[in-house]
């Protein structure tokens, strides 16, 4: 059984190096391609033990209700028979609300980690990522940690090692909400199918990103001027948070110094590993996910 709050664990935040729309299936949900990678911004959880059936969430404002991602996640790992627990829950939160980074999806995935280790449950990964899918799309790509090319609506996952250049990660304060923009009737659900590159990515682009750009004047300054410092500019996921692609560290770090605004920002490096592996080693867990592809 836990103690108290005294080990922390990871959430990192993500970015979409593209993002396409390649249909829509019957039942509404969309077919997509799009390749995830991480970030070193991240939240970070705390968790405590508390009677069976009880879950408490101390976190900032409205995130801390029971619809919170992390709360629904505990309640689904209780659910199993011989496995009831309660837990307290500390949330510190960094990555914007709204801002395209799946702040929710991997605070929640974090959640079935750490709590598959803390309390003993015995679920292997696999096992975590499918109760992860129950709680959303990006929940299972944050829950194995890698980097991933993924299809299906992103739960079918492919790992890769796509190039891990610096980026100036811009927070423009827009927060926008991911279900609107997907009943947009003006969202490109047609993208030809593409293959798994070693090249990279940078041919390819987000199809949320006129929408965006359109609707958030914040988030067209900020993507006009990473355009203009010489940036790879990109929208993550649905907005509204943007990020410049940069050869090395130093060009990252003059691009921010010479922001227009004062936009929150963040100079980091994209990972294809995320911190929150290191807790499965410790928990046994085998990855599983297969060879790392380099092609396709």
């Amino acid at each position: 059984m836990i103690g108290g709050f005294d080990t922390v664990f990871p959430a990192p935040a993500k970015i979409n190096r593209f993002l396409h729309i390649t249909g829509r299936r019957a039942d509404g949900y969309h077919e997509l391609q799009t390749v995830f990678q991480f970030l070193g911004l991240q939240d970070d959880l705390r968790f405590a033990p508390l009677p069976p059936g009880r879950f408490d969430m101390h976190a900032d404002g409205a995130l801390a209700g029971d619809d919170n991602l992390c709360v629904r996640a505990a309640r689904m790992l209780s659910g199993f028979p011989g496995r009831e627990f309660g837990v307290r829950i500390e949330l510190t939160k960094r990555i914007p609300v709204g801002g395209g980074l799946g702040g929710g999806s991997s605070d929640a995935a974090t959640t079935l980690v750490a709590l598959n280790h803390l309390f003993a449950l015995g679920l292997t990964l696999d096992e975590l990522a499918e109760q992860g899918l129950r709680l959303g799309a990006d929940v299972p790509v944050f829950v194995r940690g890698r980097a991933a090319w993924a299809e299906g609506v992103g739960e079918r996952l492919v790992p890769v090692e796509p190039d891990t250049p610096w980026t100036l990660l811009i927070d423009p304060g827009v927060s926008v909400s991911t279900a609107t923009m997907f009943r947009s009737g003006e969202l490109t659900r047609d993208c030809p199918p593409e293959r798994i590159a070693a090249s990279g990515y940078s041919s390819l682009r987000n199809v949320f990103e006129p929408l965006v750009r359109r609707d958030h004047p914040a988030v067209e300054a900020a993507l006009a001027w990473l355009a203009s410092s010489g940036a790879a500019a990109r929208l993550s996921g649905t907005g509204g948070c943007v990020f410049g692609l940069f050869p090395n560290e130093a060009a990252a770090r003059a691009a921010q110094a010479a922001q227009p605004e004062p936009w929150r920002s963040w100079v980091l490096r994209l990972a294809n590993r995320s911190p929150l592996c290191d807790w499965h080693a410790k928990s046994g867990l085998d990855a599983g996910e297969g060879e790392v592809s380099e092609g396709k």
